[in-house]
């Protein structure tokens, strides 16, 4: 049965995929952009129903989001390592209040929040599951993912908001404007190394997370639930980094530096930045040096064992692929600035 879906970030990298997704089993999508957003060429090409507004902008979310709407996926979010704190704030806390408001006035039948593997901190002798308690970095997009959360959780015990949450790690593929393209620059600008022998990277690829997510918006059983999601599989920083080497004729990385020096460097970088009141980030940042070196474990067992959901593509497939594309771009153009 045909659905109204309502997607916030729609022209991001997981909003893409998703308002693919959706088109294809013949959902009718309503996608919710920023006024001046210039990415919609393929959303017109798709003839999507597109509502112009702010997510920091109550108003503007109520009058997008109407009665009509059955499903709603919130992806927008402000991805960065470095930024203004009240940045993060007023987008990813107040913006996922008017979100979770609007949604619940519209009761609609499904809420799904795109949340991250951040919130379950930093301890690396345990392996990580949905109850793990949230666990804050000391930094501002993991921090203010955490606030969102309550936030959503807070709508589901009040208003009733058929809320699921979902903690993607990280996530790759075509069309990907962050993870690996600032990899692949930052490889043929000689300017990677790694902070720690074999830290760990738990890969998602594009289309397991969003498999997921369609699965969630129409199985009752996710209500109320949240769900890690990975390719089933972890590696090492230094295999994906030089993996990603290969494909693009860059040279293997092997510079190290230790980890308490990398972070004691971005600490100072981050002070400096702030004192000079410096737009642009960081050459390094205490949340790249914390995500990059880090040995975490996530298990995916909820989602195999309560939903019966398995990835479908495997972490070769998924890299193989994420290569071929990414070897046909300019990385310069690809980069969220």
């Amino acid at each position: 049965m045909k659905k109204v879906v309502f997607i916030t970030g729609a022209t991001g990298f997981i909003g893409t995929h998703l308002v693919n997704a959706n088109l294809k089993i013949g959902n009718e999508v309503i996608a919710f952009v920023l006024p001046n957003d210039l990415n919609i060429s393929f959303l017109k090409e798709n003839n999507v129903d597109i509502r112009y507004g702010d997510i920091r902008n109550y108003e503007e979310v109520e009058k997008a989001l109407s009665e009509e709407v059955e499903i709603v996926f919130h992806c927008a979010a402000f991805v960065s390592d470095w930024g203004n704190a009240d940045l993060f704030k007023a987008v990813m806390i107040n913006g996922t209040e008017n979100v979770c408001k609007a949604a619940s006035k519209a009761k609609v039948e499904r809420f799904v929040k795109i949340s991250t593997n951040d919130v379950f901190g930093l301890d690396e002798s345990t392996i990580i599951n949905e109850t793990t308690p949230l666990s804050k970095w000391n930094e501002p997009y993991s921090d203010t993912k955490i606030a969102a959360e309550d936030m959503a959780w807070h709508y589901f015990k009040t208003e009733k908001l058929p809320v699921t949450m979902v903690y993607p790690c990280w996530v790759y593929g075509p069309g990907d404007k962050t993870f690996v393209p600032l990899l692949a620059d930052a490889i043929l600008k000689k300017e990677m190394v790694f902070m720690r022998k074999n830290a760990i990277v738990w890969p998602t690829y594009i289309d397991n997370l969003v498999d997921l997510l369609m699965l969630i918006s129409k199985d009752d059983r996710a209500i109320g639930e949240g769900f890690l999601v990975h390719d089933g599989e972890s590696t090492t920083l230094e295999k994906f980094t030089n993996g990603v080497a290969k494909a693009i004729g860059g040279k293997e990385v092997k510079q190290y530096i230790p980890y308490w020096i990398a972070f004691f460097a971005a600490f100072l970088m981050e002070i400096i930045w702030k004192l000079l009141k410096k737009k642009e980030r960081p050459l390094l940042t205490t949340y790249t040096v914390k995500n990059l070196g880090s040995r975490l474990k996530f298990s995916i067992e909820k989602a195999k064992n309560l939903l019966n959901w398995t990835p479908k593509i495997t972490y070769s497939e998924g890299f193989k692929t994420t290569m071929e594309w990414l070897v046909k771009q300019n990385f310069d153009q690809l980069k969220q600035k």
